[in-house]
């Protein structure tokens, strides 16, 4: 069998193209365990926290251990059942997750879809809040998540309407408490198909009317930067407005290393230029077989 030779310029051209991939993957793999290393030093200008549902393959427990030793000092999104294991780990909640209760057709009143838009609900979302509150209150949390619930055809005016009609039913609890609600602002593109609260103008809108220091905006990057973008032009205009943070890669809500089209530590040096002291909290979903390792270098990329 006969076999023709390889022209030099294919063949050099060919190493060239290689050499170049070998090296970008080499970089990617250093810059992804420089910034799991850096989280083990780190500078104290973030408070760091992961949200507890995105780790479902590993204990409560666990994920507070391996959490504390990498910085973290909270863990989202969690339930009255889970504050004696993050007092065991000397944790935080920097956002406690949302009450539910049963609705006249069966719905869970107080999840993302059933909120505060919906005048129907008011009277459960007391009753629903007043409790998980107190509670929140006596771990000694500070934030209680919330939602807006979704359109339903709804307009926008309405549905600031009717929000501020319920959650001034729900804030003088929240104010005897210590408490400040806060509501996030999701996208409805990709995962929260109708939500209401999905632009940060509406939010801020509603924080206006509302007018009382114990309601404010979850702003999550992941889920702004689907809906509007200018992530870093918001945070330095409507900063006042924001209690907490959520991180996510875009697209497809994995890690926030260099396989997606946010740079973090850009938006955590604004966050951190508006004077924010609150916490950051980790909120994607690990891609990756080690969960764990994607969070600590998640903390190290966000740790300006």
């Amino acid at each position: 069998m006969s076999t023709s030779p390889i022209p030099r310029r294919t063949f050099l051209q060919t190493a060239t193209a290689t050499a170049s991939a070998t090296a970008a993957m080499a970089a990617g793999l250093f810059h992804r365990l420089e910034a799991a290393d850096a989280a083990s030093g780190l500078k104290g200008h973030i408070n760091h926290s992961a949200c507890k549902w995105c780790y479902p393959k590993v204990a409560l427990d666990d994920l507070c251990r391996a959490g504390k030793e990498m910085g973290l000092t909270s863990i989202d999104l969690v339930d009255p059942p889970d504050f004696d294991t993050l007092k065991k780990h000397g944790l935080t909640s920097a956002m406690i997750s949302f009450p539910t209760i049963e609705g006249p057709g069966g719905e869970k009143v107080g999840s993302i879809p059933h909120g505060f838009n919906n005048p129907a609900y008011h009277d459960l979302l007391v009753k629903a809040y007043e409790p998980h509150l107190k509670a929140s209150a006596d771990f000694g949390a500070k934030h209680v998540i919330c939602f807006s619930g979704n359109r339903n055809g709804m307009d926008e005016e309405t549905g600031i309407k009717n929000c501020v009609a319920g959650l001034k039913k729900v804030l003088p609890i929240a104010e005897k408490h210590g408490i400040t609600l806060v509501m996030e602002l999701l996208n409805s593109k990709v995962n929260h198909k109708d939500y209401m609260c999905d632009k940060s103008a509406w939010g801020v809108e509603l924080c206006k009317q509302l007018g009382s220091p114990n309601f404010k905006l979850l702003y999550d990057i992941y889920h702004m930067q689907i809906m509007e973008g200018d992530v870093i032009a918001t945070i330095k205009r409507d900063n006042q407005y924001f209690a907490h943070y959520h991180t996510g890669g875009v697209p497809g809500r994995h890690e926030i290393d260099e396989t997606q089209e946010l740079y973090y530590p850009a938006i955590m040096k604004a966050i951190v230029d508006t004077g924010y002291k609150g916490h950051v909290a980790q909120e994607f979903i690990p891609a990756r077989p080690d969960a764990l390792a994607s969070l600590k270098q998640a903390v190290g990329i966000c740790d300006v």
